[in-house]
């Protein structure tokens, strides 16, 4: 696997799909950075993203360019460019998202939950209601920006949106120290972050379920096709 760092805007590629791809023998593949997509441990690259990247790259038998982007607009605008084919996170799939990309066969099942700090000073919210008049920290350009509009409306009070550049990780990490009182993130990397943030809170959701899969362009029908046919050969978490 090749690991490269590159500005997608710099280099603008035409669309391809399969058969392009395999005439290059390259499948360019985007990641985000954390302790649990893709980290570096001593002189090892690990990461669940990182290995089942690895292991598509085996099954169509193709090199990988793997490359490390946490801002998730500039993954898709990559993947629109022809910079990327595959966005490798788990993304929640909205209806503004449907329609402007393709998104594999469902990789993860979960929801966005608001982050809390436990400490003995601090009032858990278990109600969305307490959510009015809130500042709720949110990674850059995510898509639950626009399910806390919702709720805004739902519960007939504001809802202060910070966007942060920074990732769930280290929201979570905030939330923690008591530098930020609320966050949202997925709840499965919430949940599997707390074992090392043992203070942290996650059990108000912000969402209902939500399907989360990887993002391809819609012109990339039958790589789109032989993804999901790798996906039933893989146990996923």
């Amino acid at each position: 696997m090749i690991l490269l760092l590159w500005n997608p805007k710099n280099d603008v590629r035409v669309e391809r799909d399969f058969q392009q791809i395999k005439e290059d023998s390259i499948l360019r593949i985007v990641t985000n950075y954390n302790s649990l997509n893709y980290y570096i441990n001593g002189d090892t690259i690990e990461g669940l993203q990182y290995a089942l990247v690895h292991q598509l790259g085996d099954y169509l038998q193709l090199k990988v360019e793997l490359f490390l982007e946490n801002d998730l607009e500039k993954s898709f605008e990559g993947l629109t460019n022809g910079a990327y084919d595959i966005i490798a996170r788990n993304i929640p799939i909205t209806a503004d998202l449907r329609e402007q990309f393709a998104f594999t066969e469902p990789i993860e099942l979960s929801k966005q939950v608001l982050i809390q700090s436990k400490a003995k000073d601090k009032t858990l919210l278990r109600n969305q209601l307490e959510l009015g008049g809130k500042t709720l920290y949110i990674a850059a350009n995510s898509p639950v920006k626009l399910r806390i509009k919702n709720l805004e409306e739902e519960i007939g009070d504001s809802i202060f949106i910070i966007e942060s550049p920074y990732d769930t990780e280290q929201l979570v990490m905030m939330v923690a120290r008591g530098e930020i009182d609320y966050a949202v993130g997925d709840l499965e990397t919430v949940k599997l972050l707390s074992k090392r943030y043992k203070n942290i809170d996650y059990d108000t959701d912000i969402s209902f379920t939500q399907l989360q899969s990887w993002a391809l362009r819609p012109s990339s029908p039958i790589l789109l096709d032989s993804v999901n046919a790798w996906l039933k050969t893989v146990s996923l978490p």
